[in-house]
């Protein structure tokens, strides 16, 4: 990139509270190399996704430092205000991060900032928030629940021990799916419609997702085939991606699901639990402008 304007929007709780240090850390060596800087210490949401629409229409380059579910607030705001978008990693999952190839370290970072280039990246659109990520709705989302409210605890330790916890309670429900091939009906632990195809601090959720092929790649991890006593295997297998070789899974293509269930689940967004279902997903091709490494 050429001499550009930053403007970070920062998630003062994102990492356990460590969000405003690791910009500064970065925004010190922006500074250093003539950029122009500036920070907003985002109040909610709301304020962070509002905040992110009006810097990009003023041309500024609006920095998400926080985790995952910031970047998604910060998305959706630079999708509307159709600007420019660069993320500081600062949650504690960062897995949409890692995925388009943002380092962690400040330095590395800052010179992504500084050196990088804009790549347009599709998003998708569930029922009118911007998901660069994933939707999920299932045991993932009910671990995301679980995950959320252990936030005291290290990343690594909440991550690992929602997913057994969910289950011992878990009792799956029947999902009606409406995609490109039409409706079907499926009892099934998970159901995950990927943008990004990674989450939960490094699992390789959905491995084939890409975030520039304009399609959503829809998994259906289903009960036959899956029971409760198989799921700490799947979910070791899910480190590597393996977990899709299983006969109870299979990813299909779409571009739009709608997604319903025969009783209430949590619905999760890139590690929120927001919305409520039926929800109707939509992807948006090349929708987002994200500086990534050169």
């Amino acid at each position: 990139m050429t001499a550009a304007a930053f403007t970070a929007l920062v998630n003062p709780i994102s990492g356990q509270r460590h969000a405003p240090d690791a910009w500064e850390a970065v925004s010190q060596r922006l500074r250093d190399a003539g950029a122009e800087v500036a920070t907003v210490v985002t109040e909610s949401a709301q304020h962070a996704a509002a905040a992110a629409a009006d810097l990009a229409r003023s041309g500024r380059v609006v920095v998400a430092v926080g985790g995952d579910g910031m970047v998604r607030d910060v998305a959706g705001g630079v999708v509307a205000g159709e600007g420019t978008m660069a993320i500081v990693p600062a949650g504690r999952g960062n897995d949409f991060a890692h995925k388009v190839g943002i380092p962690d370290d400040p330095a590395s970072v800052a010179a992504v900032l500084l050196g990088g280039h804009v790549r347009a990246v599709d998003v998708m659109d569930a029922d009118g928030v911007v998901i660069p990520g994933n939707v999920y709705v299932g045991v993932d989302s009910r671990a995301t629940q679980l995950i959320n409210r252990m936030r005291r605890f290290p990343p690594v330790f909440a991550y690992r021990a929602a997913g057994p916890v969910a289950m011992i309670t878990w009792r799956a429900p029947t999902f009606t799916l409406t995609t490109d091939h039409g409706t079907r009906t499926v009892r099934a632990h998970s159901v995950i419609a990927a943008n990004s195809g990674g989450y939960g601090h490094g699992l390789k959720i959905v491995p084939s997702a890409e975030v520039d092929d304009g399609l959503i790649d829809l998994l259906i991890a289903r009960t036959d085939g899956l029971g409760r006593r198989n799921m700490a295997a799947y979910m070791n297998e899910a480190k590597t991606g393996r977990h899709v070789e299983r006969d109870a899974v299979e990813v299909l293509r779409t571009t739009s699901v709608t997604i319903e269930t025969d009783r209430p689940v949590p619905l999760g967004l890139d590690g929120d639990e927001l919305g409520v279902l039926p929800v109707t997903v939509r992807i948006l091709p090349k929708a987002l402008r994200l500086v990534v490494p050169a």
